[in-house]
């Protein structure tokens, strides 16, 4: 009823911590260490902790669209990564959150790290996604 009422921003947020829980899910479990991350994503951005956990836990692993190219998939990845960089504090459980979250998106597993660390440095020295995303190619290619 209220969704009618809800600003952009707000239904922004509300279909990414959706698209987050679906993606966690997708190996089948939600690890406590991820519903952790998503509750602080929704905290940043205003929602409370069990309005997070109740949206998350009403979402399915099927919800979940995943890309179905590289092209894609980079574009999800690289907006977890700046979302993870909002606060300007990287821990590196946001890190490992990014990486693994980057591996159920399909990526190797040989390159996720790299790739979430490229994308990261190129954020914090004001590169575009453009050129973050010509960068990386290098190495999603092999």
């Amino acid at each position: 009823m209220f969704g009618f009422f809800e600003s952009e921003e707000t239904k922004r947020l509300r279909s990414h911590i959706t698209n987050l829980g679906a993606l966690a899910k997708i190996d089948g479990h939600l690890d406590p260490s991820e519903m952790d991350f998503i509750v602080g994503i929704g905290k940043k951005h205003g929602m409370k902790p069990d309005e997070v956990r109740d949206l998350v836990s009403s979402v399915k692993a099927s919800d979940s669209q995943l890309p179905t190219n590289d092209s894609e998939r980079f574009d999800q990845i690289y907006d977890l990564v700046e979302m993870m960089l909002a606060d300007g504090i990287v821990d590196e459980n946001e890190m490992d959150f990014c990486i693994n979250m980057a591996a159920k998106l399909g990526f190797k597993k040989s390159i996720v790290g790299v790739l979430v660390r490229k994308i990261s440095v190129g954020v914090k020295d004001g590169l575009t996604r453009d050129n973050i995303k010509e960068e990386a190619q290098a190495f999603l290619n092999y």
